[in-house]
């Protein structure tokens, strides 16, 4: 009784090892830390869905736990842009008194980098065309709070009135406590980065014009099932156009004991010379597909190029430089694994070393072996043969009637 309660776990041991995977080598680890592993397009067509199947070993085919991340579109990031400083001037006891050059017509704000202190200041701000004549904008304002707890520095954004000088100064009163280091002055620019994206290849792109429908076909084919999350239409002529793209794949149905073809809408869309004609989020995972331009009344647009692409996904690691890392994927069985390391996005940082994924391999299809029959097992021997016995039947039995009169 208990081999059998154990019979399906060794069934299903067996198959989960009898599996070929999808499997590579992982390279350019330099330095121990955490890495960003780039999931290749080659890689992800032959994954399950959010790449729950993927698994990194180790040398001893430990496995090494991953969290997966994407180059996402729309991160905010904050940069400084820095305005020169004309001069400098520390007068000890007394003050600090910082000229700059203002970059922009109208100013309304400046950023200063300090270095931490845990000190108080009063400052000044006045606004001058020549250097010569000063005017006053602000005077007596308190600057507080200098301490960054996690870097050597910090920014302390200081508001204006809208003005229009040439050349700015802050006098910073240290009557009472010594000097602040001011590193900079600028100000903070709020980035939104765009992600970068991973171009695919198709294996054909068919153009074709139906007429009679007053529609452009074009028929998609990859080699293995891709993400397209992005597609690019250069157009060169007319240069004035809006038209309506539906993105379709055809599947088969049976209907009352007969295969039909239908058609599986998967996008829309509109092509207009007014925009750039990039569309993203589109999120497919197709191998072969169509995109339909209707046309109406109005000539074919005349298509120079189609791109399709995907935004990266990483698989970010802690790996060590001298261990060999591999990795497979491919297998329908497995679940999402639930790694610790997963609990701490947040904490990691954006820029990490890059390792990539090399010597892919795929399962490949079982060959079949074509065996050469024995001239016994041919079909003409096996007719010969009959035909023979069929004789010696007839043979005898009319020997036998003869017997019997």
């Amino acid at each position: 009784m208990k081999l059998n309660k154990f019979l399906p776990l060794l069934l299903l041991a067996q198959l989960s090892i009898g599996q070929v995977l999808t499997t590579g080598k992982i390279e350019g680890v330099k330095q121990n830390g955490l890495h960003k592993i780039v999931v290749v397009p080659e890689i992800r067509s032959f994954s399950q869905g959010q790449l729950q199947d993927f698994r990194i070993f180790d040398s001893k085919h430990n496995e090494v736990p991953y969290y997966i991340a994407e180059d996402k579109k729309g991160d905010n990031s904050l940069t400084f842009e820095a305005f020169e400083i004309l001069s400098k001037t520390v007068v000890p006891h007394k003050s600090t008194s910082i000229v700059f050059a203002n970059p922009g017509k109208v100013i309304s704000e400046v950023t200063l980098s300090v270095a931490n202190a845990d000190v108080s200041k009063n400052y000044s701000i006045s606004g001058s065309d020549d250097q010569k004549e000063w005017f006053g904008l602000i005077n007596k304002a308190q600057l507080a709070d200098l301490e960054n707890t996690t870097e050597t520095s910090d920014y302390k954004q200081l508001t204006l009135p809208l003005s229009a000088y040439r050349f700015l100064k802050i006098d910073i009163d240290d009557k009472k406590t010594l000097p602040i280091n001011v590193l900079k002055i600028g100000k903070l620019v709020s980035k939104t980065d765009s992600a970068s994206f991973l171009d695919l290849n198709p294996k054909s792109t068919a153009i074709s014009q139906i007429k009679n429908e007053k529609k452009t076909l074009i028929h998609v084919t990859f080699d293995t099932p891709q993400v397209i999350d992005r597609i690019s239409f250069n157009i060169s002529a007319p240069s004035f156009y809006k038209r309506q793209v539906r993105i379709y794949k055809k599947l088969e149905r049976k209907v009352r004991k007969r295969t039909e073809i239908y058609e599986q809408e998967l996008a829309v869309f509109e092509l207009n010379s007014d925009r750039t004609n990039s569309y993203e989020d589109l999120g497919l995972f197709e191998k072969d597909f169509f995109i339909s331009i209707e046309n109406r009344d109005n000539p074919p647009l005349s298509l120079d190029k189609i791109r399709f692409s995907q935004i990266p996904v990483f698989a970010v690691a802690d790996l060590k430089a001298n261990e060999k890392y591999t990795i497979s994927t491919g297998n329908n069985n497995l679940i999402a694994p639930d790694y610790d390391l997963s609990y701490f996005k947040n904490r990691t940082s954006t820029h990490l070393p890059e390792a990539s994924i090399t010597m892919i391999q795929h399962p490949q299809p079982d060959s079949k072996i074509t065996i050469q029959d024995s001239f016994w097992q041919q079909s003409w021997f096996l007719w010969a043969c009959i035909c023979v016995a069929g004789i010696v039947i007839l043979y005898f039995a009319i020997s036998l009637i003869k017997d019997m009169n």
